[in-house]
């Protein structure tokens, strides 16, 4: 798993469809090839999430889960 990340984002606190929303916005403004590090509390990001970037075509590194806390690690396309 990569441990490195060009951008955090910390949704925390915000519900659907925030994060998605937020996350958009810091894909566009990111490079081709950026990995940007989400960080949520909504457990619908885990459905959200991966379907963006699936629809987008953007890699999903990894995303975990532990105590209440979501991360993912994406990299743009």
């Amino acid at each position: 798993m990569q441990s490195t990340f060009d951008k955090i984002l910390d949704t925390s606190g915000l519900r659907c469809p925030e994060p998605v929303m937020l996350l958009h916005n810091e894909i566009r403004r990111s490079k081709a090839g950026a990995t940007i590090k989400v960080i949520a509390t909504d457990p619908s990001t885990e459905r959200d999430i991966p379907r963006f970037c699936q629809f987008l075509g953007h890699e999903l590194l990894s995303m975990s889960q532990q105590e209440g806390l979501y991360c993912y690690l994406i990299r743009k396309a």
